[in-house]
């Protein structure tokens, strides 16, 4: 029952972090791709489009990769480095208060970056799937 719980907390993690990455950053800047590339801010001189390009990566492919739970620390890894330069490059002179949301998805998927998907996810059902056969899918779990 204890394992059940847990896997269902990760569940709602991902689906909930995903989510909300997704809707309040990431469809706006892929619906609105050309008008963001006049606001986005480039922190790391990439140009705009780069760097446009990797925000969109990292905020609309990562999370849907973590809501179906395939790869969920690698997808992390992105979003992770997009909400540091963001929050300490970009925006330092926020307050705790001003960058809240940037710091809880900051806990949030470092969280799932630790934790990796849980039993509700596309990896577990693979790793069940092939675990007798060995291979990739028994080095993801």
């Amino acid at each position: 029952m204890e394992r059940v719980r847990l896997d269902l907390g990760l569940l709602f993690l991902r689906l909930g972090g995903a989510g909300l990455l997704l809707a309040v950053h990431g469809l706006p800047k892929a619906l609105h791709f050309r008008q963001q590339l006049g606001l986005i801010e480039d922190p790391l001189h990439l140009g705009a489009w780069p760097t446009l390009g990797f925000a969109v990566f990292a905020e609309v492919l990562c999370p849907l990769l973590i809501a179906l739970g395939w790869a969920t620390r690698l997808a992390c890894l992105p979003i992770l480095g997009l909400l540091l330069i963001a929050l300490l490059v970009v925006h330092p002179e926020w307050s705790l208060e001003q960058g809240q949301f940037g710091w809880l998805l900051l806990v949030l998927f470092g969280t799932l970056a630790l934790t990796g998907p849980g039993r509700y996810s596309l990896e577990a059902r693979l790793v069940r799937r092939h675990a007798a056969q060995g291979g990739f899918a028994r080095a993801l779990s």
